[in-house]
C-alpha cells in the first residue's frame, strides 16, 4: 500500500513538471496581492476592490478573493505575468466567483489581454483576446459568455451557455485545444462542448478565404478544369518520380488521361469527380489561417466589469497548458470548500431564523404585556 502511494505522488509530481502554468492566484499572503494586481485609474469612479472570504465559507482564508465593494460601479483591476504563446498547445483559463449578493444585475467574468495592455488605463475600451465567464441581469442575461478575438472584432460563441444563479461558489473552466475543440466546464462538469469552426460564425472567414487573391487564382483554374472534365481525368496509378525536386520543379501532379468514351449517361468505372477535390483541400486552409484559439502574445489577466449590486468574489485564478493540472487544482481548491461553504451558509441561515423568530417572540410578548398593564390600568380605575 505504502508503496502504491509513492508511486501516485511520483506521477503527480512528474505531471506536475510537465504542465506549464502561466498564471496563479489564490491570495493566501495577505496584503500583497496589491503588489501584482494594479486597480485602473482611467475612471476616478470606478468602485474599489478588498481581498475577503465573504460572510459565509468553506476555509476563512483559502476562499479569500478580490471581492466588488460599491454598488452601482464600473471596475477595472488586472495582474500582469511573463507572456506566451498558445500556438499548438491546450490553453485553460479556469477561476471560481461567488455571489454571494445573489446577484440581480452585473458581470461574473474575466478577460485575458494581451501583454502591452495599459493596466493603469484599463478599460471598456481596453483589448482583450478572450472574455469568459458568468454574466447575469435580470431575468433574460443569465449566461457564460465565451468572447474571441480576431481581426479587430470580438466574435461570441453562438451557443447559449446558461450560468449559476445562486449565491455560492462555482468553478467555471474554458479550454480551447489545438485541434480546434473547446470545452466550457461548470463545477468540473462539461456544460458545454464543440468545435470553434461550428460554434463560432466562420462563414465570414471562409467568405475571406474565398474572396482571396490566391482563391481567385484557384477559382480560374477550376473553371478551366471544370470545362476540361468531360475529356480528361487524373492518373490515380501514377507516383512522383524519385528525381522529381519540388523547390526546383514545382509541386509535382499526375498527368491528365484521356476519358474513355461511354454512352446513356453511365460514367465509366474509375473515375470520380471527387478526384479535383484534392485541390480545393489544399486552399481550405481558414481554420489555421483564422485560428479563433491562438493568441501569440497572451500577458495579463483582469476584471473589467459592471455591478448593480457588490459582494462577488473571484478566486483561483489558473493559466495552464495542462488539463489534468487544472482539474488538481480546482481539486485542492474549490473541491476542498464547497461542501463546508454549503454547510456553514445553512447553519447561518438556520440562525437567523432562529433569532427572527426570538424577535417575533419578544414583539408579541410586549404587546402582550402592554395590553396586560392597559387591562389592569382600567380595571382598578372603575373599581375606584
Amino acid at each position: 500500500m505504502a508503496r502504491a502511494r509513492v508511486l501516485i505522488w511520483a506521477v503527480c509530481a512528474l505531471r506536475l513538471a510537465l504542465a506549464t502554468v502561466y498564471f496563479q492566484e489564490e491570495f493566501l499572503d495577505g496584503e500583497r496581492w496589491r503588489n501584482r494586481w494594479v486597480q485602473s485609474t482611467n475612471d476616478s469612479q470606478f468602485g474599489h476592490f478588498r481581498v475577503s472570504s465573504g460572510k459565509f465559507y468553506g476555509h476563512k482564508e483559502k476562499d479569500k478573493g478580490l471581492q466588488t465593494t460599491q454598488n452601482g460601479r464600473f471596475y477595472a483591476i488586472s495582474a500582469r505575468f511573463k507572456p506566451f504563446s498558445n500556438k499548438g498547445k491546450t490553453l485553460v483559463i479556469q477561476y471560481t466567483v461567488k455571489h454571494e449578493q445573489k446577484m440581480d444585475c452585473g458581470g461574473g467574468y474575466i478577460k485575458i489581454f494581451p501583454a502591452d495592455l495599459d493596466q493603469k488605463n484599463l478599460n471598456g475600451k481596453s483589448q482583450y483576446y478572450i472574455m469568459f465567464g458568468p454574466d447575469i441581469c435580470g431575468f433574460d442575461i443569465k449566461k457564460v459568455h465565451v468572447i474571441l478575438h480576431f481581426k479587430n472584432q470580438y466574435h461570441s460563441n453562438k451557443k447559449s451557455i446558461r450560468c449559476k444563479v445562486d449565491g455560492f461558489t462555482h468553478l467555471y473552466a474554458l479550454v480551447l485545444r489545438p485541434d480546434l475543440s473547446y470545452e466550457v466546464k461548470v463545477d468540473g462538469q462539461a456544460i458545454e462542448s464543440g468545435s470553434i469552426e461550428y460554434d463560432w460564425n466562420l462563414t465570414s472567414f471562409r467568405k475571406m478565404e474565398e474572396s482571396a487573391p490566391e482563391s481567385k487564382d484557384w477559382n480560374q483554374a477550376k473553371d478551366a478544369k471544370a470545362q476540361d472534365w468531360e475529356q480528361h481525368f487524373l492518373d490515380a496509378s501514377a507516383s512522383k518520380p524519385s528525381d522529381w525536386n519540388s523547390e526546383l520543379d514545382g509541386d509535382w501532379q499526375a498527368s491528365l488521361l484521356q476519358k474513355p468514351p461511354y454512352q446513356g449517361g453511365l460514367k465509366p468505372e474509375g473515375i470520380d469527380k471527387d478526384i479535383w477535390l484534392h485541390r480545393k483541400m489544399k486552399n481550405t486552409n481558414y481554420l489555421t489561417q483564422y485560428d479563433l484559439s491562438e493568441f501569440e502574445n497572451i500577458g495579463a489577466i483582469g476584471l473589467e466589469l459592471w455591478q448593480v449590486r457588490s459582494g462577488t468574489i473571484f478566486d483561483n485564478f489558473l493559466i495552464t497548458d495542462d488539463e489534468e493540472y487544472a482539474e488538481n487544482f480546482a481539486k485542492a481548491t474549490w473541491g476542498e470548500t464547497k461542501g463546508p461553504e454549503r454547510e456553514m451558509d445553512a447553519i447561518q441561515a438556520k440562525e437567523e431564523v432562529k433569532k427572527a423568530r426570538e424577535e417575533d417572540e419578544e414583539l408579541l410578548a410586549g404587546k402582550f404585556h402592554m395590553r396586560e398593564s392597559h387591562f389592569n390600568r382600567y380595571y382598578r380605575r372603575d373599581e375606584l
